[in-house]
């Protein structure tokens, strides 16, 4: 990038926007990763969208993608439980692991790869059924508990996505009626009930009002203590609020990775700086 200015960190004025709104989370220890890129490359036909990307992300934390529209951010995290598989032309190269096997092994059931790597979409996608049904159904079909179980499992889902008193007398009408904020809950829920180690989260709240945003941060915060949670966002102050450690992609690069707090307080890379003060992006 020509013409930025190198500063050693982030100025005073931007500090209170940027600031974690809890305090600061202690960087967790990638040093047994429960996801890692290693030399990662993404190809859309002769387009390399992902180039040569190293990364390590820790267990039961949450791990924040940002960078600037069309730098890879969301075909890293649809990586990582195959859902590029179906776009013509995709192929990769270099490794990309969960719990230390390759996702793109020989072998692999994508079945339970994304049972174990649950994902929540940028809109709410609920089903066309019950609100328990929504929840129910994966965990049904894929026969996780008994049928005599599923109650109490959409109950438990239900309560970990803090949606339960909100809809505890009305299981059975549409979950197409609950507001957005509520869905994206149910969708949240839905992922929850096929028992999965990781959620995978592109931009989550982007279609959601400020009310409805903050139940949702407060939710990831939450669910931590039990998943690993990997979140693309472009909301930068989302990002600093829920997140233990933040990655910065451009252009298919990874241009830094580290604590959330030096990230935004105190990045080494010129790119990072210009991205996180308003300067490109």
């Amino acid at each position: 990038m020509t013409g930025l200015s190198v500063r050693p960190s982030i100025g005073p004025s931007l500090r209170p926007a940027l600031a974690p709104r809890r305090a600061a989370q202690p960087a967790p220890d990638t040093s047994h990763p429960i996801i890692e890129a290693r030399g990662f490359r993404f190809f859309y036909g002769p387009s390399e969208t992902l180039k040569g990307i190293d990364l390590a992300i820790a267990p039961r934390s949450v791990t924040a993608i940002i960078g600037p529209s069309g730098c890879g951010k969301s075909t890293f995290l649809r990586s990582i439980n195959r859902l590029n598989d179906l776009i013509p032309g995709a192929r990769y190269d270099g490794e990309l692991l969960f719990n230390g096997s390759s996702v793109f092994g020989f072998g692999t059931d994508l079945v339970q790869l994304r049972l174990r790597i649950g994902m929540v979409f940028q809109r709410p996608n609920p089903f066309p059924k019950s609100i328990f049904d929504n929840v129910a159904y994966g965990p049904g079909l894929n026969r996780l508990v008994s049928r005599r179980d599923l109650p109490d499992l959409v109950e438990l889902c239900l309560r970990r996505a803090a949606l339960w008193d909100e809809v505890k007398d009305r299981l059975e009408t549409p979950a197409t009626g609950l507001s957005g904020g509520q869905q994206q809950r149910l969708c949240i829920a839905r992922a929850l009930g096929n028992q999965p180690e990781v959620l995978l989260m592109d931009e989550p709240c982007s279609a959601l009002d400020p009310i409805a945003t903050q139940k949702i941060e407060e939710l990831i915060f939450e669910l931590q203590k039990d998943y690993t949670i990997v979140i693309v966002t472009h909301n930068m102050q989302q990002a600093a609020r829920v997140s233990a450690m933040t990655a910065f992609f451009d252009r298919g690069e990874l241009i830094e990775y580290g604590s959330t707090e030096k990230i935004f307080m105190a990045p080494t890379k010129e790119r990072t700086e210009a991205y996180i003060t308003g300067r490109f992006g």
